[in-house]
């Protein structure tokens, strides 16, 4: 081999060992827990394998799940906006109006229940919510099953995943498996806080940073930890009369009434509109609802109170909000269709 076309392959060779490391720099591996996050509890039955994940994505993405074969889990829960929707709330089969917004799905798996009051106790369940919502798919999981198992690519799926025939069981746990995966912990703070990246978080972000940990907005008290949430039921001024009734459906005591889930906070930028029905519009908004002390409402928390924020604090609690985008999540290949 000529001289000149060894080192020719060489730095081919070396060009492509930096793709790859780029590559995995920007893209953790599938299931890599991100830094500060705890170990994923798995249920018992259903471990996490890459044949269970592989078909859990197909049936994410497939409108076979609803009733016309119209919409897919992916029509409401869009990769780009961290698997949330931009809608204040997204239609059903046949364009019937949802009841809620669509809240993101990263880092469902740490969350202790689901929906926005906390009705459904796994994720496996939670799939049968939208399955059998007359405004959702519209649909019923025997007859699902029925579809999948005249598809030869899902009964071979099914089996190499759980040794079985798609049926109500596998159908639940492979959509689970993979919203599991769905991890986000890269963004601009998780940088600056774990890779020691000074410059990740402008001087701005990092004074909005104080500004939502600190004593006077106390913000961390129901947004904190690693997901930015403490997953309780808050009703935080958004009303004086709600339309819905939030966790009061399920319980049906007067101190749950307009109560709703607190969401985690990774990703807000892309998740637009925002609050339980999408009625405010942008960030923005949202800080100035929480500067105002909102509504008055009997079970509003009584930490939401004005707070007096100036226009800079605001700018630099926004700058703060916008540094927990993590783009290495949102831009993932693996969870592309």
């Amino acid at each position: 081999m000529p001289r000149w076309l060894g080192f020719l392959a060489g730095i081919c060779l070396l060009l492509s060992c930096h793709r790859e490391e780029k590559k995995e720099a920007e893209f953790p591996a599938l299931m890599e827990i991100p830094n500060g996050f705890p170990e994923i509890e798995m249920p018992e039955d259903n471990g996490f394998t890459e044949q269970r994940w592989k078909l859990g994505k197909k049936l994410f993405y497939d409108p076979i799940l609803s009733s016309d074969r119209s919409i897919s889990c992916a029509s409401c829960h869009l990769p780009q906006y961290a698997f949330s929707d931009i809608r204040p709330v997204s239609p059903g089969v046949e364009a019937r109006p949802g009841m809620r917004n669509v809240p993101t799905l990263a880092n469902v798996a740490y969350h202790p229940y689901y929906t926005r009051d906390g009705g459904v106790p796994t994720l496996e369940m939670q799939v049968l919510v939208p399955i059998q919502e007359h405004n959702e798919f519209d649909f019923n999981m025997l007859l699902i099953a029925e579809r999948l198992n005249e598809d030869s690519t899902y009964i071979a799926l099914a089996d190499s995943a759980y040794e079985r025939a798609p049926d109500a069981f596998v159908i639940t746990r492979a959509l689970a498996c993979f919203e599991r995966s769905l991890l986000s912990g890269w963004s601009a703070y998780d940088r600056f806080l774990y890779a020691g990246q000074t410059d990740a978080l402008t001087a701005s972000a990092q004074r909005g940073m104080s500004l939502f940990f600190g004593d006077r907005l106390q913000c961390s008290q129901c947004h904190g930890g690693f997901n930015f949430t403490n997953y309780e039921f808050e009703n935080n001024g958004l009303y004086e009369v709600y339309a819905d009734e939030g966790r009061y459906r399920l319980t049906h005591l007067e101190e749950d009434k307009a109560k709703f889930k607190v969401p985690g906070l990774r990703n807000i930028a892309l998740t637009a509109p925002y609050m339980h029905d999408g009625s405010l519009q942008d960030l923005p908004a949202v800080i100035e609802h929480y500067n105002t002390g909102g509504y008055n409402h009997p079970n509003k928390n009584p930490r939401i109170k004005p707070l007096y924020m100036c226009d800079d604090e605001k700018a630099d609690l926004l700058h703060f909000l916008a540094s927990l985008t993590d783009e290495s999540f949102v831009n993932n290949p693996i969870f592309s269709p």
